[in-house]
């Protein structure tokens, strides 16, 4: 097939036939290390009004919820597409189409991990307990998007942006004044995210197309695509930005250079696909694009938004 990378194990998994690579592979566990940095952010912004809300027990909760979440939402999605993954040379070597876990295995996974999560968000507070059952209907029902909608990816977006909101409520306990400030700070995710997913959805371009699998790539082709993930990623940098212009959280000089630093991660990724098309498109570019500015840009968004409230604690 033009285009496809050669079969081969997927970039974030795990060699080996052990317990624990198996099932890190199965939900492509590392990725976890560019989601759980905005989770952070949330924690941090919510100890500007809730200064005794973050402690050694909550942080512990917030990072069990947020990765019992993601893998419920990871692993549906696998046995979801489990047909389509079989068929793709790209993935058909993942845990289920391979035959290296069961579809039983699969679903005790998934259910134990959604427990958790829901269990993990009934100890941090009353308003995260009740919130759950929402959050992890939201983040499964992506599985399903890419059969009837291109807009997809944002709800994929959606569904990490939650982690920051839901990390604030962790430590505050209430929707924070004004009102505004968590769903910026979700929009702005989720338009990081959504760019990013259309970027690792070039990959699949003509899978999708032949399949009648809805994404940006199959609908506009690859030009066509990276320009509206160059868009997202300008909004999502915009979004992060009004925090700060707006007030809506009281951020200072150290947040602000992380929403720089951001800006300038987000245009040298693009940068490395300029001219890039489905004919030439080497998965290692899109492995870079994807998984290392990611991390790049979540960890110090993290870091710096962080410094800023140390800074403003001892000032």
């Amino acid at each position: 097939m033009k285009g496809a990378p050669a079969p081969g194990r997927e970039g974030q998994t795990f060699a080996g036939d052990s317990w624990f690579a198996k099932y890190a592979s199965f939900v492509k566990l590392p990725h976890t290390l560019f989601a759980l940095p905005f989770a952070g952010v949330g924690a941090v912004l919510a100890t500007y009004e809730h200064p005794g809300g973050l402690s050694l027990r909550a942080a512990l909760w917030i990072v069990i919820a947020f990765t019992a979440a993601r893998f419920t939402a990871m692993g549906f999605n696998r046995i979801v597409d489990r047909e389509h993954d079989a068929l793709n040379p790209r993935t058909r070597l993942r845990e289920l189409p391979s035959g290296r876990m069961t579809l039983r295995e699969a679903w005790v996974a998934v259910i134990a991990a959604a427990v958790l999560f829901i269990f993990a968000a009934w100890q941090l507070n009353p308003l995260c307990g009740m919130l759950a059952p929402v959050a992890l209907a939201w983040v499964c029902f992506y599985s399903w998007t890419k059969r009837f909608t291109v807009a997809a990816h944002l709800v994929l977006g959606l569904s990490l942006g939650i982690a920051p909101a839901g990390a604030y409520l962790a430590v505050a306990g209430a929707w924070p004044a004004p009102w505004y400030g968590l769903p910026l700070l979700a929009a702005a995710v989720m338009c990081w995210v959504a760019g990013f997913d259309i970027i690792y959805a070039l990959q699949d371009e003509e899978f999708d197309r032949a399949h009648g699998l809805h994404s940006i790539p199959a609908r506009l082709g690859t030009q066509g695509a990276l320009r509206v993930a160059r868009l997202l990623h300008l909004a999502a940098v915009g979004l992060f930005f009004l925090p700060w212009a707006l007030r809506t959280f009281p951020v200072g000089w150290a947040y602000l250079g992380g929403v720089g630093v951001m800006a300038v991660l987000l245009h040298f990724a693009h940068a490395s696909l300029r001219g890039v098309d489905a004919a030439a498109l080497d998965p290692r570019r899109i492995d870079r694009a994807f998984f290392h500015t990611n991390v790049g840009v979540s960890t110090s968004f993290f870091v710096l938004t962080l410094v800023d409230r140390l800074v403003s604690t001892v000032s």
